[in-house]
């Protein structure tokens, strides 16, 4: 039986014709929360009950296909799940002045839904990711130092093939490899994700993240070459020993106003690896203070 914070529960809705799962609690103003790869909404669990106590009505799903979500056969590009999440929070009368964090896959999309319906976004907040068409393809320029992982995870059919009975070993390696906090994500976490994961459907389900990418940076340079620009706030949170202060270079040209932060000591997962500091940072934020550059600061 699943374990959540005092508050929240678990849920399902008919959306985007799909089915997504998410957890929900708190009250007050309107904040979705939107997991990376290779994760769930369980991700966010040592910062849900913080964030509900703060005055937010929280909400975090399953992106599409993954999680407790339907395994989806398409629709996997980074505006129809924004069209997913929008959905789904209209369907709770919450569509209206939403504050948006995204780490990862989730920031692409959080992004995307900023670019798409800017008039319903308060704030939004990117975490440890690039972002397609604004950095993102210089990290996956193997040639020149990227990494490794997205040209095989976007072949098709290749690496449920290889994946598909080694889940949990390659997932133990996966957070071994980009975390830098010793044990933050458990043992307990990597089974869990392991077993979300596990199987050629599943595995498939979390590749077709991927096998959008190209055509997301494609939207997405579009769009900033034809004057596109986000103007509500925005913080981008990079892990020390992940994403740094890149993820804010990367997208100023088209979020002038963005404002970075560093959480000092983190790898790529900093809503776990250290979520006092990912909250301190977040909160005020949230909050409607000035995003404190914690990199000049």
């Amino acid at each position: 039986m699943e374990t959540l914070p005092e508050g929240f529960a678990r849920r399902s809705a008919e959306v985007n014709g799909t089915t997504l799962s998410y957890l929900a609690g708190g009250e007050g103003d309107p904040l979705v929360l939107l997991h990376g790869w290779p994760q769930t909404a369980r991700a966010w669990l040592r910062v849900l009950e913080p964030l509900a106590r703060e005055g937010f009505s929280v909400v975090a799903p399953d992106l599409r296909g993954l999680g407790e979500s339907a395994r989806a056969r398409s629709g996997y590009d980074k505006d129809n799940q924004a069209e997913d999440v929008y959905a789904l929070l209209g369907s709770l009368g919450l569509d209206h002045r939403v504050h948006i964090v995204g780490h990862d896959i989730g920031a692409m999309v959080a992004f995307a839904y900023a670019r798409r319906h800017p008039e319903s976004v308060e704030r939004l907040v990117l975490a440890d990711v690039a972002i397609p068409g604004l950095g993102l393809e210089r990290a996956m320029d193997v040639a020149n130092g990227g990494r490794w992982h997205f040209g095989l995870f976007m072949t098709p059919e290749m690496p449920e093939l290889l994946f598909a009975g080694h889940e949990h070993e390659f997932f133990r390696k996966w957070f071994s490899d980009l975390s830098a906090t010793p044990g933050a994500i458990d043992e307990e976490t990597i089974a869990e994700i392991a077993r979300s994961y596990s199987g050629v459907e599943s595995l498939r389900a979390g590749f077709e993240h991927y096998r959008t990418l190209l055509a997301d940076g494609e939207v997405n340079r579009t769009w900033f070459e034809n004057g596109g620009r986000l103007t509500m706030p925005v913080l981008a949170i990079g892990g020390e020993h992940g994403a740094g202060t890149r993820l804010a270079a990367g997208v100023r040209p088209a979020v002038p106003g963005v404002v970075p932060a560093v959480v000092a000591g983190s790898g790529h997962f900093v809503a776990e690896e250290d979520p006092a500091e990912f909250l301190s940072i977040l909160v005020p934020f949230l909050h409607g203070k000035p995003a404190v550059d914690t990199v000049s600061a």
